[in-house]
This record gives structure tokens, C-alpha cells and sequence, in this order.
């Protein structure tokens, strides 16, 4: 697993939301855009992660920045992680992984003695001009909305 660096471009892709609509990163040329992969709607570590991200978007807002949350849950569990959460971020499905591939953030990962692939939590802030200008992948769970704001308020 190599992980995409800053100064890459970021893969274009285009991915299911939660209302089952084609989402591209081309649609937001001109914006930034917080793409966060998470391994699994509605699990605690996930929800509280969201709800950090949720909680912020007014500062969110006012970086310029559009927060997609990225898993391999399949569509129709997006819209309950949603609504049970009151999410107000757009979540994209990536089922068969394609796009945690060309970011490098799925392979092997280790939990409680068992080795098995799967989707590492990474964030990517994305330009402008779809390049990645950050990657973030320290920080826990309940501070990686703190992480993301703290960069941004160091580099504005």
C-alpha cells in the first residue's frame, strides 16, 4: 500500500452518494475538498469522527471546503448513518474499493491478532486545482476534526 503524498494530483473519480447520485471531484473544482476515508458507517470510532466533522462545518465553511466521506458501505447504508447522525456532509460509497486503491489507503491492516485487508482511515485535503496539498493520517478519532482545523488555521 503506497499512499498518495502531497503535491499529487488526486485520482478524479466519480462515486454513488447516499441518494444514490453520481458525485465526481470535478464538481467541485474551485473548492476544497476534505476527502476522508473511514472503514465503516455507524461503528463508534466512525460516528464520532463524523459528528467532529459535522460540528465544524461553519469553520469548514469558511476555508472553502467540502467534506466527502468516503467507505466501502454499500449505498443504502449511507442515508440511516445520515439521518442517525445528522450528518451534513455528502458520504460516497466505494464498495469494491476502487477509489481507496488509487488513493492507497485499502490493504492490510491488523486487529486483534487477524490480518485482513482493508480501508485505512486517511484524510486528503484536495486544492483548488485537485491537487493534494495535505494528508492527514495521525490523529484519533475524536481530534481529527481539531487536526484538519488546526492545519488550516496554520496555513490560511
Amino acid at each position: 500500500m503506497k499512499t498518495l503524498t502531497a503535491g499529487t494530483p488526486a485520482p478524479n473519480f466519480t462515486l454513488m452518494n447516499q441518494d444514490n447520485q453520481p458525485v465526481s471531484l470535478t464538481d467541485f473544482k474551485g473548492k476544497k475538498v476534505l476527502a476522508y476515508f473511514y472503514p465503516k458507517a455507524m461503528t463508534p470510532g466512525c460516528t464520532v469522527q463524523a459528528c467532529g466533522l459535522r460540528d465544524s462545518k461553519a469553520e469548514l465553511d469558511a476555508h472553502n471546503i467540502v467534506v466527502l466521506g468516503i467507505s466501502i458501505d454499500p449505498v443504502k447504508r449511507l442515508p440511516k448513518f445520515i439521518e442517525r447522525d445528522n450528518l451534513n456532509f455528502t458520504l460516497l460509497s466505494d464498495e469494491d474499493h476502487v477509489v481507496a486503491d488509487q488513493f492507497g489507503v485499502w490493504g492490510e491492516k491488523k486487529f486483534m491478532g487477524k490480518i485482513y485487508d482493508g480501508l485505512h482511515r486517511i484524510s486528503f485535503l484536495i486544492n483548488e486545482e485537485g491537487v493534494i496539498e495535505h494528508v492527514f493520517n495521525k490523529f484519533k478519532t475524536k481530534d481529527h476534526h481539531d487536526v484538519v482545523l488546526n492545519y488550516l488555521n496554520d496555513n490560511a
